[in-house]
């Protein structure tokens, strides 16, 4: 990794992890009872913070998408639901624009398709977000046709916004220049994004007047068709989990719980490993998040002295939050006693997978887990 690499790195994730303890923190003071001008503040500061943390995420997407090429993670999805999502995804943004946000889909409702969700809504982000930025009023349309066929699931997405004819005379980086200065850098990105992606997944693209004053971006993917049927997301557990957020930092401790909290488990905290040890001989905790870089007791140490306390205190779960992911560093602290590991920043999906896997091997009461220990 070059010096300027890791700094980039260093600095964005720094960034990431001060906005979302910036959000995390707004949003336990929505909770509270404010005063007007104190609720405008605090909704101004998340608007802010929110517009800072997409922006920084998608400049990540697009610098890794552009210096090591498109990454996937495909699984089966459902093409309808798809379209559902871009709808409740855009649709505050439209809103907030005057602009009406229409949204169909053409096909089996029951296609599924083996694709990366979160690229194809970033392509569906990209052009909606140009074109709900471009319209002053009206409707930005936005469509999805599904064909199945031996090949597998071709789909065709259009998007329909403002035309500027002194597009037309541009080449891409004029227009995305043209686009950052009139409606900033975050939607100038997406659209960028929107079609590395559509390039990288072998996907067409072409623009077509509307009439009048509008445009349609018309982009065409072919997907393999599922062999299996999505299943819907399982609960977290059968019941509220307690749980155990270890970190040094305040802000981090704080995300931690918000996100605790979101997935409906109580939760507390605690500053460092040597107080995480002496809490954790309790036993009243389902699982522990274990920050790894702490004064005084480290994660690892931590672990491995909570896996020393006997009886079902030293069976409890323990996930390690950290930036350092790699797989070296990851199989280190699986070494040392931990179930799993979670990278920062901490993105809710991974998360929550982490709890899911990490609860579903606890022993369901007190009774099996004393038996698991004795045995």
């Amino acid at each position: 990794m070059s010096l300027p690499t890791f700094f980039f790195d260093r600095v964005t994730c720094d960034i990431r992890q001060q906005m979302e303890g910036v959000l995390a923190l707004t949003e336990q003071l929505q909770r509270q009872r404010l005063s007007p001008d104190a609720e405008a503040c605090v909704s101004s500061v998340a608007e802010a913070a929110g517009g800072v943390s997409r922006l920084l995420e998608a400049a990540i997407n697009l610098r890794t998408v552009t210096q090591e090429g498109l990454t996937l993670d495909p699984s089966p999805l459902r093409l309808r639901e798809l379209v559902d999502e871009v709808h409740s995804r855009w649709q505050p943004a439209a809103e907030m624009s005057g602009v009406t946000l229409l949204v169909s889909y053409d096909g089996d409702p029951e296609a599924c398709a083996l694709g990366d969700r979160s690229r194809l809504l970033q392509v569906f982000g990209g052009f909606v977000g140009e074109a709900v930025a471009s319209m002053r009023r009206g409707a930005v349309e936005a469509s999805v046709r599904t064909v199945i066929s031996s090949e597998g699931v071709r789909l065709e997405g259009r998007v329909r916004g403002a035309r500027n004819p002194a597009w037309e005379a541009q080449d891409l980086e004029a227009r995305v220049r043209d686009i950052d200065s009139r409606f900033g850098l975050e939607v100038a990105i997406g659209v960028v994004l929107a079609r590395q992606i559509v390039e990288g997944l072998g996907g067409t693209m072409r623009t077509e007047g509307a009439g009048g004053a509008s445009e349609t971006v018309i982009f065409d993917i072919l997907l393999p068709i599922a062999s299996e049927t999505p299943v819907a997301e399982p609960h977290i557990a059968e019941r509220s989990a307690h749980i155990l957020v270890v970190d040094d930092n305040a802000t981090n401790r704080m995300v931690a719980q918000a996100l605790c909290e979101m997935f409906d488990c109580t939760s507390e905290s605690a500053c460092d490993g040597a107080e995480a040890v002496e809490i954790a001989r309790a036993g009243r905790f389902d699982l522990i998040l274990m920050d790894i870089k702490m004064p005084i007791m480290d994660g690892v140490a931590a672990t491995r002295a909570i896996r020393e306390i006997p009886g079902v205190p030293g069976l409890v779960p323990i996930i390690a939050l950290t930036a350092n992911a790699e797989p070296e560093d990851a199989q280190a602290y699986l070494d040392a006693g931990m179930n799993g590991v979670v990278e920062k920043p901490m993105k809710p999906e991974h998360l929550l997978a982490a709890l899911q896997a990490a609860l579903s091997e606890t022993p369901k009461t007190d009774a099996a887990a004393k038996a698991a220990a004795a045995a």
